[in-house]
């Protein structure tokens, strides 16, 4: 029998070690694995008309509150960075509308064609991660019901949110919805992005957008 050993070549006495079932131990970090001398940096953008980060007065909008057709869907989505790889772990999506019901999309009725969750990726192509979202209750499903507060008429309502106008915000984390560790990942120096695509008249509401969280690395 030979004795194989996986030490760290920095200081052999750091082994790895094997279990009772064969399995070997390993460390879950908190990042992607990258050489130590990297750092994660937070990540925060508004989804926005042409993929980078929102300016106040600037060129790009981030309001979501457009006329999509199915024949012509509007975009808001994440672009990839020239430098760094981008982890879109979880977005938060406000739909605010006096009166709102879970049944309607805001306070208007329940959309015909619904919008549309994509992730563009020029290795895995055109993923659809959700499809046919055409009320704020398909919303709320998609975020598994999260943050969940209220109850009866109320259940996942806030007050006030746009003036005096209610409001449904799924907050929805990829990594606890889909068993992502990292999220999406936009890959630096590619076409790479997250698409929300708008797919009918959604103008009418009081609020409608979109923020990514995540870490640029």
């Amino acid at each position: 029998m030979v004795d194989v050993r996986l030490v760290d070549g920095r200081d052999s006495s750091n082994a790895a070690r094997i279990n009772g079932e064969g399995e070997i131990n390993v460390v879950v970090h908190t990042h992607p694995p990258k050489d130590e001398e990297d750092s994660a940096l937070p990540f925060r953008q508004y989804f926005t008309d042409d993929g980078h980060a929102y300016v106040s007065g600037g060129s790009n909008a981030k309001d979501m509150r457009v006329v999509g057709t199915l024949a012509a869907p509007l975009e808001f989505w994440i672009a990839a960075d020239q430098e760094k790889d981008i982890y879109v772990q979880s977005t938060s999506v406000v739909i605010s509308d006096a009166t709102a019901t879970l049944s309607q999309f805001g306070a208007i009725a329940a959309l015909t064609n619904g919008c549309e969750l994509h992730w563009l990726s020029a290795e895995l192509g055109d993923i659809v991660i959700a499809d046919e979202l055409t009320s704020n209750f398909e919303f709320v499903r998609l975020s598994g019901g999260f943050p969940a507060f209220g109850n009866g008429n109320n259940a996942f309502r806030a007050n006030n949110v746009a003036g005096s106008s209610e409001a449904f915000m799924p907050y929805i984390d990829f990594q606890e919805v889909l068993g992502m560790p990292w999220g999406f990942r936009l890959r630096a120096g590619t076409n790479d992005r997250l698409v929300w695509r708008i797919r009918d008249d959604v103008s009418a509401v009081d609020r409608f957008d979109a923020l990514a969280y995540g870490i640029r690395f």
